[in-house]
């Protein structure tokens, strides 16, 4: 039986078009790997030639049909999540990998890799399949660098080894917010198992959430992402970003996955993923525990599923902030499942300044399980993270259509369920689904609800009044 399978694999990779270096898999779901029979003989297939796989959203972004008529919705923010790409899949050779190591001429790692680097990938990002190599066994200390493209398609950046961010303040003068940055990059893949070391306690000792006396400013985030499309990153290690440790920035078609995102959950600012005006994004199969959001999902985003994500300690998973500084923001097509959030400062959160407008709109947060959470579900569109109170304005962004559905687990705060929404601009189209949670104390918990239209449906518990 298993020749059998292996045969027809071969033949199903053959029949599609091959050309030089690249060929296509139309794969739903990815199943076809993930199988325990198939996915082994593709699997030794590609490792037998040296296969990279670079991946794109699956169709697992689509979830069941609903056929009752009041979550018509929920179908068509799933559908929308359907991407239109195949699977790549493209062939290495070792006259397309570049490693960096070929470029040191003598330098030490631990000095400065920069050189090496720049000159590792100006020839990796010609390559047809090129692989811009970091390999094992190394620490290599680099400066701020930026990795820009257009490359060739097909492109592998695998970081085996592991980057450690310099953490002199000058090396970072021309752009105190950014350390690694790809930009400008179509369909490429980054893995490796590798670590990536923002190197940040030296910027957390210097926030003014850690020290009162010094000015509230930013530093880099260890990972950004800018103006890229059809690209995967898995497999990798992150940890003590200086700030944010991975930024999705103006991305379309977007996969990332096995990721693991480390710091301490004091280190401030620390967001595990961040995704900024991008659009068809999926995060899954992830653990991640930081000083702030797992997951932050902001302005201009839209199509955007995360799934399979371990999170805590940390504030959990948040759309927003939205609205800052009297902002027009718009975030939409948000599905959150199979998460699960441990000891964070808040669960599923949405988080909107008085004043902006815009929208926060069709959001699902589904098969989410809490344990001893601060503020498992809330809304606050009076977001306010500053010193002193912040004014009363009428304006603010319109949060609409959001559903939870089997929410269960325990709440570190008597409060479970905090609407706190605008008089002039009330949440609406809010469903509560089979919600069970109950305070970690044993105590009964209570839903504080402000400004909602909300429907119940199944059994909720605690529940709006």
């Amino acid at each position: 039986m298993w020749l059998k399978t292996l045969l027809l694999s071969v033949l199903v990779i053959a029949s599609y078009p091959l050309s030089s270096s690249c060929f296509r898999i139309h794969a739903e779901d990815r199943d076809a790997l993930d199988h325990p029979v198939l996915g082994t003989s593709l699997r030794k297939y590609k490792d037998s030639h040296h296969l990279k796989t670079n991946g794109v959203p699956s169709s697992r972004m689509m979830m069941k049909t609903h056929e009752d008529q009041d979550n018509r919705y929920d179908s068509s923010v799933r559908s929308s999540l359907l991407p239109s790409h195949a699977l790549l899949i493209h062939a290495s050779t070792s006259r397309n990998v570049v490693n960096v190591n070929d470029y040191l001429n003598g330098r030490d790692g631990e000095v400065d890799m920069n050189e090496a680097f720049n000159e590792a990938w100006e020839l990796a990002c010609k390559l047809e399949g090129g692989v811009f190599e970091v390999p094992s066994g190394q620490i290599y200390r680099v400066k701020p660098i930026t990795f820009s493209g257009p490359c060739t398609p097909n492109l592998t950046i695998r970081i085996l080894g592991q980057i450690r961010a310099s953490v002199d303040a000058s090396d970072y003068k021309d752009d105190p917010r950014e350390w690694l940055v790809f930009q400008n990059l179509d369909s490429f893949t980054v893995d490796g198992g590798g670590i990536i070391n923002g190197n940040g306690q030296k910027w957390w000792k210097k926030s003014c959430k850690i020290d009162k006396t010094q000015p509230c400013k930013g530093a880099p985030t260890a990972l950004t992402f800018n103006d890229c499309k059809n690209f995967m990153v898995s497999n990798l290690n992150l940890k003590n970003a200086q700030q944010m440790h991975v930024r999705i920035q103006r991305c379309k078609n977007v996969q990332v996955k096995n990721l693991q995102v480390i710091a301490p959950g004091n280190s401030p600012n620390t967001d595990g993923i961040h995704v900024t005006g991008s659009q068809n994004i999926l995060i899954s199969d992830s653990v991640i525990r930081t000083g702030d959001d797992c997951i932050s999902i902001v302005s201009g985003s839209s199509h955007v599923e995360a799934t399979n994500i371990v999170c805590g300690p940390g504030h959990g998973i948040s759309i927003g902030s939205l609205g800052k500084d009297n902002g027009k923001d718009y975030v939409s097509d948000v599905f959150v499942h199979g998460a699960k959030l441990s000891g964070t400062t808040n669960g599923l959160r949405i988080k909107t300044w008085q004043g902006g407008s815009g929208y926060a709109k069709n959001i699902i947060f589904e098969d989410i399980a809490m344990n001893n959470v601060t503020n498992p579900i809330i809304i606050d569109q009076n977001y306010c993270d500053k010193e002193g109170p912040c004014p009363k304005q009428k304006s603010a962004v319109q949060v609409s259509n959001v559903t939870y559905r089997d929410i269960k687990g325990t709440s570190a705060s008597k409060v479970a369920m905090k609407f706190d929404c605008s008089k002039t601009h009330p949440c609406e189209g809010i469903v509560l689904q089979d919600i069970d949670l109950r305070s970690q104390s044993g105590e009964v918990a209570k839903a504080s609800c402000l400004n909602v239209r909300f429907q119940n449906k199944g059994q909720v518990s605690p529940s709006c009044p």
